[in-house]
């Protein structure tokens, strides 16, 4: 039987949110009528959420073409950004990810971000063996619902579960019709009782029980 983990990346997997914040800073700094600084604290605030929704909540005085304009320069700069800097890793990462993929778990990602942020943070930090496959809203342009759901489907998946920090997370993976594990590491609660993690060294225990109990349970 096929069992795969997937896991939303910011908040679950690392925090890139001061990373992220400098590169848009500096991005914004290149155009003349903006003044604006983008701080590690709104980055916070909104990761979860989609870039173009993000775009919509830092730019919401600019019309839409200039917004999607600013949107596409910082996402481009954050990227390079991040693959020449990297962002800070939840503690016990490549361990738990070496264990899980030890128990015979395949491992994904599915995250909100643009197109060539997984892949900076693949590459920056060595961690491409671990991952068999991975999407992200820049890809699909769809909610992250979807894309569980997709990832789920074209990896041909007989078990899974999502792992992430936030509500939206959760939301997310009842829409794909998957269970949730949250990340109390991350950014955001979890307004339901779901099982949960405090750092990421328990996800192996956790994942054992979680597909025990999914063995009288329908196939995804």
């Amino acid at each position: 039987m096929k069992q795969g983990i997937l896991f939303d990346l910011d908040g679950t997997l690392w925090d890139s949110s001061e990373e992220v914040a400098i590169s848009w800073s500096e991005a914004l700094q290149k155009y003349s009528d903006i003044r604006m600084e983008i701080t590690t604290e709104m980055i916070q605030n909104v990761m979860g959420k989609s870039m173009t929704e993000i775009a919509d909540i830092f730019f919401e005085g600019y019309d839409l073409e200039k917004r999607r304009e600013l949107l596409e320069y910082c996402c481009e700069e954050e990227n390079n950004y991040i693959l020449s800097h990297g962002g800070k890793l939840m503690e016990g990462l490549e361990e738990t990810l070496k264990t899980l993929q030890q128990q015979g778990y395949f491992l994904y990602i599915v995250s909100n971000c643009q197109v060539g942020y997984i892949e900076a943070f693949l590459e920056y930090h060595k961690l491409g063996q671990y991952f068999d496959d991975y999407l992200s809203f820049g890809e699909t342009g769809r909610e992250k619902g979807y894309n569980i759901r997709l990832a789920v489907e074209r990896n041909q998946l007989e078990q899974a579960f999502y792992v992430g920090d936030t509500q939206g997370d959760y939301l997310a993976a009842t829409k794909a019709e998957i269970p949730f594990v949250h990340a109390k590491t991350g950014y955001g609660v979890v307004e339901a009782q779901v099982p949960y993690i405090e750092q990421l060294s328990e996800l192996p225990e956790v994942a054992k029980k979680m597909f025990d109990e999914m063995k009288d349970m329908p196939a995804t």
